[in-house]
């Protein structure tokens, strides 16, 4: 596959990542506090399905871990905001059936491609495991943030995943860096300024709430 359209996938799967993060901080300044608007995990499936092939195009383990990994995650804060059942029947079929899918397609004559992606020239030992640990730092935020909505009972973002946020963006721009990866540097350099200023709404907001 041309380069061009590998790069493609990658940006459009960036400006819909990068749509709802701004969706979210136009509502959250709205209200003065964070908010988690619908479209934020909408727009989050279909970006992270997308993102996945990207990696997978470029044989990079660490972008298609990290998709893999959040996937389910976006669907089940859809179903917390009673917004999955509406989704016509035969979409979440599809959008259900799709890591599957991958998955097959992932094998190559019934081979995994393990030297492929864990023995790429292009990207060294110590870059990939950075590339790694980033991925599961920036994952680790919606796990956090899946747990915390679960115990609460409804579809929310805590200070916690913004702190998490901030930290996994910044090992991956520098990821992105070493790589030459303009998708994750223009993608997650936008992202860094919106989880800053999620930090401070939050103590903004907790702070009125501790005067009051």
């Amino acid at each position: 596959m041309n380069d061009w359209l590998i790069y493609c996938i990658g940006f459009i799967a960036q400006i819909l990542f990068s749509s709802r993060l701004i969706i979210q901080w136009i509502t959250s300044e709205k209200h003065q506090k964070v908010i988690t608007p619908t479209l934020f995990w909408t727009l989050s499936l279909i970006a992270s399905f997308l993102l996945f092939i990207y990696g997978y195009l470029r044989d990079d383990f660490a972008i298609m871990l990290g998709q893999g990994l959040t996937y389910f995650i976006y669907i089940r804060n859809l179903q917390l905001q009673g917004e999955w059942e509406k989704f016509p029947r035969i979409m979440q079929y599809i959008l259900l059936g799709a890591p599957t899918l991958i998955a097959v397609y992932y094998f190559n004559n019934n081979v995994i491609d393990r030297d492929v992606l864990f023995k790429n020239e292009a990207i060294p030992t110590w870059l990939l495991t950075l590339g790694i640990v980033s991925q599961i730092i920036f994952t680790f935020r919606f796990i956090y943030q899946w747990i915390y909505s679960e115990r609460k009972k409804q579809s929310s973002l805590p200070f916690g995943f913004w702190m998490l946020s901030l930290i996994g963006s910044l090992l991956i721009l520098i990821y992105a860096v070493y790589r030459r990866d303009p998708v994750l540097f223009i993608g997650h350099g936008l992202g860094l300024m919106i989880y800053a200023r999620n930090l401070f709404l939050i103590k903004k907001s907790n702070a009125k709430e501790t005067t009051a």
